[in-house]
């Protein structure tokens, strides 16, 4: 399913469902989406005005970043669902011989590790945003400094709520699968909160000017 066919409100009802997707990988890929799109609507307000030209280059910045993301965000939220369901699937192969069974240990493995691989992506490209995002509020227009503060905590939301599902699906694997991505999640972490801090301290300190 292709969620960004949907109109809002479809797909709001459902996220609000019984059925298993969309779920949070899903939905933290939207938000990715909306946080790029914020992000873009500031640019915008602040590119080839003289008043706001000390942000033009970081506005120039989030922009090249920012703008794909609003497909690729949405291609994310369709390949978060798909691996879900393809997790799923594999718990109703065959098991009756041990060969059986070990086929079906394997697919659920490499199916639950590409389920644990798209979430990541979508952390990595929130994370790259949400890190831009202190610069473009301190000199970005400040009369839109409140917008890039929402869309940080979207892009925050994206990032943390990607890594959960990371998480849950690399604890269902052995240690050895998924090296990769387990020695960077500290990393990303950190940034992540650093980042999102340091951009709700430049909109407190515009705010206040």
């Amino acid at each position: 399913m292709n969620w960004m066919d949907m109109t809002l409100r479809e797909y709001q009802a459902a996220l609000a469902s019984s059925s298993p997707t969309p779920g949070g990988g899903t939905a933290a890929a939207v938000a990715l989406g909306q946080a790029s799109a914020l992000s873009i609507m500031v640019c915008d307000l602040t590119l080839g005005r003289d008043k706001w030209k000390d942000g033009w280059a970081i506005a120039e910045e989030v922009q090249l970043l920012a703008i794909p993301l609003l497909s690729q965000s949405g291609d994310l939220a369709k390949a978060d669902s798909d691996a879900f369901d393809e997790v799923m699937a594999t718990y109703s192969m065959l098991k009756e011989t041990d060969d059986d069974k070990q086929l079906r240990r394997e697919a659920i493995r490499q199916m639950t590790l590409k389920a644990a691989e798209v979430p990541f992506e979508t952390a990595q490209h929130a994370m790259k945003l949400l890190m831009k995002l202190p610069s473009l509020a301190k000199h970005g227009n400040a009369n839109a400094v409140t917008d890039v503060g929402v869309a940080s905590l979207l892009a925050s939301a994206a990032a943390k709520g990607a890594l959960f599902n990371v998480e849950i699906n690399l604890q269902s694997l052995p240690g050895e699968m998924g090296l990769e991505l387990r020695q960077q999640l500290p990393s990303m972490k950190e940034a992540i909160r650093t980042s999102a801090r340091e951009v709700m301290d430049q909109v407190r300190n515009r705010m206040e000017d």
